[in-house]
C-alpha cells in the first residue's frame, strides 16, 4: 500500500514538473512574440501597369473598345502586393526586407503593428543576395537586435513573424527548428546563397519578415519556400538568410549604396564521387578550379586550372557555394593564404584579393582523330574552329568535331564544339596530347575532362566501361 502511495506521488509530482516546464518554454515563446511584433512591418507596394505597352497587338482605336464594351479603354492598372519587413533601427527608421519584396514598384507602404502607415524610400538594393533595406520616417519606433546567425546549430528552436497570404493576417507567428544550414542552389540565377533551412511555416507574404532564436534576437530574414509552381504554400521546407550577411549587406547599401564584394578569379565546381576518385581526394569537401580568369586574383597568385581549393583563410571549405560566400565577403585588397591540392599534394598560396569589377563579373592537322573509347572525334584548334565556335585566341586545347550517339561522352552531356583542354589535369594542347592522355588515365577505368564551352568551363568526369 505504501508503495503504492509512494508511486502514485511521484507520478503526479513528474506531471506537475512536466506541466512547469511546458508552462515555461510556452511563456517564453509568448514574450518573443510579444516583443518582436512591434518591430514587424507588412509591406504593400504597388505598381502602375501601361496596358497599351504589354498588349501592343490589340487595337488601339477607343471608339471601337467603347463600341463593343460599352466603356472607354483602361490605359493602366495597379498591380498590388505584398511582403514583410523587419524594423532595425528605431532612430533612422530603417527596415530591413527582401530585394524581390519590393523590386520594379512604383509605391510602397509600410504598415506597423497598430495599423499606422508610412510611405518608404528604398535605401538600396542588393539583388544578388534578395535584401533591401527601405526607410520611413516616423517616430516610437520599435527595433530588433541582430543575432550571430554562426553560432546557430541545427535542432534549435526558432520563431517566424510575417504577413502571409493576406495584410488581415499580418504578424502571424509560427515556429519550428532549424534543419539545416548552409544550403545553396534554391534560387535561380547569379545569387548568393547561404540559407538556414527551418521547417517554421513560411508562406507568400512571409517574405522580408523575422526569423528569431530562442532568446528574441533577428538571426536570419525569411526569403524562401520550398514547393513547386503550381502550389505555392508551405511544405514545411522554408529558408531564411543569415543575420550576418545581412548585416554587413545591410551596412554596405547604406554607406555605399552597393555592395562591396571581392572576387578570386576562378571558376569552380562542386566534387562529385568519380572526380574525388580521379583526382585520388580522399574526401568530397573542397571546390574543383574549372577555369582562372586572365589576370585575376587567382592568376597573379599562382593557381591553376585542376587545383582543387581545401581551406581558404584558415577555414575548411565544404562546398562551392561556400567558398564562393566567404570570399566575397572578405575584404578586398588583403592577403589570404589559400591551401589547395594539385598533382595530391597540399600546396599554400598566398592570394590577394581584389574588389569584384562590376555586378556582372563572376567569378596542324584539321583531320580528326579516329573515334575513341569514349565516343569522341577531336581536332587541332584551328583558326576556322576558334572562328566557328566563338573561341578566343589564347585559348589551347582540341576541339570536339564529333560525338557519336549513345556514347559515354553523349550521355554526360558533350558536344561538338566543345573545346577540352585538359585530361585530368594535365594541358592538352593537340590531339596526340589527348589521345596520349586518355590511355594514361585509362588505367583508372575513369577519365576527367577538363571542357569550355561558351566562355564557361567545368570539369566532367566518365566512367569507363572495363
Amino acid at each position: 500500500m505504501m508503495k503504492k502511495l509512494y508511486f502514485t506521488i511521484l507520478l503526479i509530482s513528474g506531471l506537475f514538473a512536466q506541466n512547469s516546464v511546458l508552462k515555461q518554454f510556452s511563456d517564453q515563446f509568448a514574450d518573443i512574440a510579444e516583443k518582436a511584433n512591434p518591430a514587424v512591418v507588412t509591406i504593400l507596394t504597388e505598381k502602375n501597369i501601361d496596358l497599351s505597352k504589354t498588349h501592343r497587338n490589340i487595337p488601339q482605336d477607343d471608339d471601337m473598345f467603347r463600341f463593343f464594351f460599352n466603356q472607354p479603354r483602361q490605359r493602366e492598372f495597379k498591380s498590388t502586393a505584398l511582403g514583410s519587413g523587419v524594423i532595425v533601427d528605431s532612430r533612422k527608421g530603417y527596415i530591413i526586407t527582401n530585394n524581390h519584396v519590393v523590386e520594379d514598384v512604383d509605391e510602397i507602404t509600410i504598415r506597423l503593428l497598430d495599423k499606422m502607415e508610412y510611405s518608404a524610400t528604398i535605401v538600396g538594393r542588393d539583388p544578388k543576395s534578395d535584401i533591401a533595406v527601405l526607410q520611413i520616417e516616423a517616430r516610437g519606433l520599435s527595433d530588433m537586435s541582430f543575432g550571430d546567425s554562426d553560432k546557430l546549430r541545427v535542432g534549435e528552436w526558432v520563431i517566424a513573424v510575417g504577413s502571409p497570404f493576406s495584410a488581415n493576417l499580418s504578424h502571424t507567428v509560427t515556429a519550428g527548428i532549424v534543419s539545416a544550414k548552409g544550403r545553396g542552389n534554391i534560387m535561380q540565377g547569379d545569387v548568393y546563397e547561404d540559407f538556414i533551412q527551418t521547417d517554421a511555416a513560411i508562406n507568400p507574404g512571409n517574405s522580408g519578415g523575422a526569423l528569431l532564436n530562442s532568446a528574441g534576437d533577428l538571426i536570419g530574414i525569411n526569403t524562401a519556400i520550398y514547393t513547386n509552381s503550381f502550389d505555392r504554400s508551405n511544405k514545411g521546407v522554408g529558408f531564411a538568410i543569415p543575420a550576418n550577411m545581412v548585416k554587413r549587406v545591410m551596412s554596405d547599401l547604406i554607406d555605399h549604396g552597393k555592395v562591396l564584394r571581392s572576387w578570386i578569379g576562378v571558376q569552380i565546381q562542386s566534387i562529385d564521387e568519380t572526380s574525388a576518385q580521379a583526382l585520388n581526394l580522399k574526401k568530397r569537401s573542397g571546390a574543383l578550379v574549372a577555369d582562372v580568369v586572365a589576370d585575376g586574383p587567382a592568376e597573379k597568385a599562382g593557381v591553376e586550372t585542376g587545383d582543387v581549393i581545401i581551406e581558404f583563410n584558415d577555414v575548411e571549405v565544404n562546398s562551392v557555394d561556400h567558398l564562393r560566400n566567404t570570399v566575397s565577403s572578405s575584404a578586398p585588397n588583403k592577403r589570404y593564404d589559400l591551401i589547395v591540392i594539385r598533382d595530391g599534394r597540399k600546396k599554400t598560396i598566398k592570394v590577394t584579393l581584389e574588389e569584384l569589377p562590376g555586378d556582372e563579373v563572376l567569378l596542324s592537322s584539321n583531320q580528326p582523330e579516329p573515334t575513341n573509347e569514349l565516343g569522341i572525334q577531336v581536332s587541332e584548334l584551328t583558326r576556322s574552329f576558334r572562328k566557328e565556335y566563338g573561341i578566343g585566341s589564347r585559348a589551347e586545347g582540341v576541339i570536339v568535331t564529333s560525338v557519336k550517339e549513345g556514347s559515354v561522352s553523349a550521355n554526360a552531356g558533350i558536344q561538338v564544339g566543345d573545346l577540352i583542354t585538359r585530361v585530368g589535369t594535365k594541358k592538352c594542347k593537340t590531339p596526340q596530347d589527348f589521345n596520349r592522355l586518355l590511355e594514361e588515365t585509362r588505367k583508372r577505368n575513369m577519365v576527367m575532362l577538363h571542357l569550355k564551352r561558351d566562355g564557361a568551363a567545368r570539369y566532367m568526369t566518365l566512367e569507363l566501361e572495363d
